[in-house]
């Protein structure tokens, strides 16, 4: 058993809530641009005071609509500025914010209104407001539903005219560290979802512990594009340390329109899931051998890792150096061009980006900082810092976060940052929290000898053979998904002779891939999936894969589908990990293929 313990380097106020820094600001520098927020026109800005007033106006409206202290709101909107906004408004009131993620299907949103015991709903769409309508025999306290598209928001801002700006201060009064902010429910890889019982004092703690160790990206001159859902706990951290620093916040859900998006936004900092920095990275590498240019990008592409691997290790030598400063100008400018120009740094999450991609992206100029935590722990428990950063690991534990490694291998956690509990679930409590406060993961790690931590897998997902061998199925699955034709895959092999894999095509990388080896146009991936070019390049990534591995835990057969995994098929969470008991039982049939003597 190992055990690594950080002190806090800040201690949150008792009477310290998260609707304050929003008014501090205001009072402090009211014109500074706090939002911007895309229109036909382009971006405009939002001031820090306009934002302000604009979260009072609707907390007024919220309290004239008799929304108390304690009482659940639920909140269903793809990412955007309202949804920033409505989620301010409801915590200067005092109420929780229950988020519901606007994929979510019927069942989803009729369970989370219903346990939650929502008195309120903002929806975005007429389509959200038939589902929470159709939910409410089922949500017998929900009285109240605003639609941001249909003008719920100006409705609410009108009931709310004639209350006084003292009682929306009195309300901020009434919150501190140990009051409720939101019950986050989680996505559910197995089983039912579970509310987590977060406080205001369980985020500003991971904020204030964070932001020290990264304040190049988190100040006033710093900026950061939105596109992942605010539903999920990591994005929302990032928009609460946004709005407390300083940092300039922009909001987009249309993310085959990301390019575009950032162009105009021109962020200084990202915030992302692995998959994303490994579509960018695929994209770039078969549009550059697409257009005849591969042999300069491969050789960009290694002279990139080389470089990062070098500042490690006392820095680049003088022929490096020469090397990637004319790779500088033919390749990686032109890479941090497509983000907008001006960002420089990243914020990743969700699952292991792979030292191979970290360097990547640090040696083109983008600092990509690798976190780990879960909803339980506020998002982040460990994370990679400026002045602390092992590439390939995520990070040491945050000031204040203590880590410790069972003898199993299992991570436990402990610190300010841990859920109260499980939301009307005391028995889901005590299986995961201790009496004295050390939270079981599930996940699976080790700690070097540095205090960085490297996950190795998931407690749960690891798959015994019938020999007996135990797998630990991430380290292959990370690696093949860097394959630019592989979209998802999951190994299998529970109590069976060896490791399998199925696997699913990248849909973008597909067409250019057909093209390239003169496979018909129309064909469909179930077309070809026999086809001896499009097996051996995914043969060639298991190979790769298998590397990393022994001879015992490595692929020994694939089957590639005809469709790839996605939320709406209901076999990707909204963080995009893919839900194994979904996919085990979805394709069982092409799970016993692979057996098939």
């Amino acid at each position: 058993m190992r055990e690594l313990a950080v002190p806090a380097v800040v201690i949150t106020p008792h009477e310290s809530n998260l609707s304050n820094p929003v008014f501090e600001n205001a009072a402090s520098d009211p014109d500074h641009a706090a939002f911007s927020v895309r229109g036909e026109g382009g971006w405009t800005t939002i001031s820090a005071k306009e934002f302000a007033d604009d979260v009072a106006a609707l907390a007024k409206g919220l309290i004239a609509s008799g929304i108390n202290v304690g009482d659940r709101v639920a909140l269903m909107s793809k990412t955007r500025y309202e949804w920033t906004l409505v989620d301010y408004a409801i915590w200067t009131v005092g109420a929780i914010t229950v988020p519901i993620y606007e994929t979510s299907s019927a069942e989803q949103v009729q369970w989370i209104l219903s346990d939650s015991g929502a008195v309120a709903a903002f929806v975005e769409t007429e389509s959200h407001q038939e589902l929470v309508t159709a939910a409410r025999p089922d949500a017998p306290d929900l009285t109240q539903l605003w639609q941001i598209d249909g003008g719920g928001l100006d409705e609410l801002r009108t009931d709310g005219a004639d209350v006084a700006d003292g009682d929306v201060v009195e309300r901020r009064k009434a919150t501190n560290v140990d009051s409720l902010c939101s019950i986050i429910y989680t996505s559910g890889t197995t089983g039912r979802p579970k509310g987590c019982e977060l406080t205001h004092g369980n985020l500003l703690f991971d904020i204030g512990n964070a932001i020290p160790g990264l304040s190049a990206l988190f100040n006033k001159q710093g900026s950061t594009l939105l596109f992942l859902p605010l539903a999920h706990v990591f994005a929302r951290l990032i928009q609460c340390g946004a709005v407390q620093t300083g940092a300039r916040l922009g909001h987009t859900a249309d993310v085959k329109n990301l390019l575009a998006d950032l162009a105009g936004f021109q962020p200084t900092f990202l915030l992302s899931v692995p998959r994303v920095f490994e579509k960018v990275y695929n994209a770039s590498k078969q549009r550059a051998h697409a257009d005849g240019k591969g042999k300069i990008f491969d050789a960009a592409e290694d002279t990139a890792i080389a470089y990062s691997e070098a500042i490690d290790s006392g820095g680049p030598g003088v022929r490096l150096k020469l090397k990637h400063g004319v790779f500088d100008k033919l390749v990686y400018s032109k890479l941090r061009a497509a983000l907008g120009g001006q960002c420089h740094s990243a914020v990743s999450g969700g699952a292991p980006l792979g030292a191979r991609l970290g360097h990547f992206f640090r040696g083109i100029g983008l600092t990509v900082y690798e976190g780990y935590g879960l909803t339980e722990t506020s998002a982040a428990s460990t994370v990679n810092l400026r002045d602390a950063i092992k590439i390939g690991t995520v990070g040491k534990p945050l000031p204040g976060v203590s880590v410790r490694i069972a003898d199993d291998g299992e991570i436990l956690l402990k610190g300010p940052h841990i859920m109260r509990g499980y939301w009307q679930n005391p028995a889901a409590t005590r299986d995961v929290l201790s009496v004295d406060g050390w939270f079981q993961s599930g996940d699976l790690g080790e700690l070097d000898d540095d205090g960085f931590l490297r996950i190795t897998g998931r407690k749960k997902e690891i798959i015994v053979t019938a020999s007996g061998k135990n797998v630990a199925p991430s380290v292959l699955e990370d690696r093949l998904r860097a394959h630019p034709l592989v979209s998802q895959c999951m190994a299998v092999g529970d109590q069976q002779p060896f490791i399998a894999c199925l696997v699913t095509i990248d849909p973008d990388a597909f067409g250019p891939w057909k093209a390239a080896h003169g496979k018909p146009e129309g064909a469909g991936v179930g077309d070809l999936a026999e086809d001896p070019d499009l097996r051996a390049d995914i043969q060639a990534a298991v190979d790769n894969a298998n590397r990393a591995v022994s001879s015992a835990e490595a692929i020994r057969k694939f089957r590639i589908l005809s469709v790839d995994f996605t939320q709406e098929g209901g076999e990707l969470t909204p963080k995009l990990s893919v839900k194994r008991n979904v996919v085990l039982k979805e394709y069982a049939d092409d799970i016993a293929a692979l057996y098939a003597r």
